[in-house]
């Protein structure tokens, strides 16, 4: 873990390094007096809206196992943002689980298991948003090329919860024999925790829902677009709306892989390179990036702060919980 963390704060300085490098501040803060207050009020309005659709999908999710009230969904969704952006490496993963988990009957391990239906489901809706890139947008081959394997691996998870739940007592079988080969107090506990994982996919099993949650992850993330391309606009860049999704889809790749607290330089960058890719020189760019990274962390830690009272938590008490739900 604190390898992760580390690796997480280098990349995070090498990121600011490069995002900063000949940029002259002054020049930004002219940029930034420029910004129109209007259209980054209303990219401010989608950044809160997609909070709480992505709340309210977390309950479409769970609601096979415990149908849980929204403004619990939104208190746990605000804190668990909040725990996510402060601890380096994804750690603040965790947290929403942890968090539901105390909140409800839900066993830690299956909340944690409808966390990966919902990195799932967000990973199709981008992916389908991705495919709409390539075709309308001449992008560089990395980036097709990781397209390429982004898509084939989350086709493989996919593959493996239909598989875990849709033919769940062979695949507990096919498990059993696997664990047989671990010790045994070993054994028991990685089984205890992968039968609960397993239940947090209950959802997909329902035809009607998993369209219903196809259709709400399509909505979030297009909600997202909206944020970006408003702000867009905010700095008066006269860009397609193409523009907003290739800047959304670096954005996510760039924060996906291990970020300092904050996803700083990670944020700047991604920024930065999506917007180079429609001619908007980096000085621009950064400014953007500040602005963008400001708004949305901004929501993340008021909406935090205000529920955090109410959902404490602390690294040592997810790690106990999960410990206890090992058996």
């Amino acid at each position: 873990m604190n390898k992760k963390i580390l690796l997480g704060i280098g990349l995070g300085i090498v990121l600011i390094y490069f995002s900063v490098r000949g940029i002259d501040f002054n020049e930004t803060l002219t940029d930034l007096k420029k910004v129109h207050l209007g259209y980054a009020g209303l990219s401010l309005f989608f950044i809160i809206l997609m909070q709480a659709l992505r709340s309210y999908r977390w309950g479409v999710i769970l609601e096979p196992m415990e149908k849980i009230s929204q403004f619990t969904l939104f208190a746990v969704t605000s804190v668990g943002f909040l725990a996510i952006a402060a601890i380096p490496a994804r750690i603040g993963e965790l947290a929403r689980p942890y968090l539901i988990a105390k909140r409800s009957s839900i066993n830690m391990s299956s909340a944690l298991g409808t966390i990966i239906v919902e990195r799932v489901l967000d990973s199709l809706a981008v992916l389908t948003i991705t495919v709409a890139v390539f075709i309308l947008q001449d992008l560089p081959s990395w980036m097709f090329k990781s397209g390429i394997l982004f898509f084939s691996l989350t086709m493989l998870v996919i593959a493996c919860m239909i598989g875990l739940i849709w033919r769940r007592e062979r695949a507990v079988k096919i498990i059993d024999w696997i664990l047989r080969w671990l010790p045994g107090k070993l054994a028991q506990k990685v089984n205890h925790v992968i039968h609960h994982f397993i239940d947090g996919f209950q959802v997909i099993t329902d035809v009607n829902s998993l369209l219903y949650l196809l259709l709400l992850s399509a909505v979030v993330w297009l909600v997202d677009v909206a944020a970006i391309y408003t702000l867009l606009l905010a700095f008066g860049f006269n860009l397609p709306l193409l523009a907003a999704f290739v800047v959304m889809v670096i954005l996510i790749a760039g924060i996906a892989i291990p970020t300092a607290p904050g996803f700083i330089g990670n944020w700047h960058y991604a920024c930065i390179l999506g917007l180079s890719l429609f001619g908007i020189a980096k000085p621009e760019g950064f400014s953007f990036a500040l602005v963008y990274h400001f708004l949305s962390m901004i929501v993340v830690i008021i909406l935090g702060a205000i529920f955090l009272p109410f959902n404490k938590l602390s690294i040592s008490d997810m790690t106990k919980q999960m410990a206890d739900d090992q058996g």
